[in-house]
């Protein structure tokens, strides 16, 4: 029981940061957007990618939540659904939000 502490103080930390982004607000936590020059930084929809970061972020909160009922009710089966599910969730967001030119300003 005593790892779930940790587990919770990281599933609100993403939860917080997840609604934080999908205000369409924190382009500074992106990595690669926030070290872009600013002139290059004016082509791109710094809301609408804060949105799209915040709901796979939501997503990886609900993968951390798996892991939290897993540590309740000592289970293995929901740590690798939600391992399984947090890698999916990731490379298809990565994948989605890096193909084309989906938030840049025309």
């Amino acid at each position: 029981m005593a790892e779930l502490i940790p587990l919770l103080i990281i599933t609100l930390l993403f939860f917080i940061l997840s609604i934080y982004l999908l205000q369409g607000k924190g382009g500074f936590l992106i990595a690669g957007y926030n070290t872009m020059p600013e002139d290059e930084k004016k082509n791109y929809d710094e809301a609408a990618l804060c949105r799209a970061m915040g709901k796979m972020m939501m997503a990886i909160t609900g993968c951390l939540f798996i892991f939290m009922i897993g540590s309740i009710i000592d289970a293995e089966w929901p740590f690798v659904i939600g391992s399984i599910l947090m890698v999916a969730v990731i490379v298809v967001g990565l994948i989605y939000m890096r193909g084309g030119q989906r938030y840049k300003k025309n």
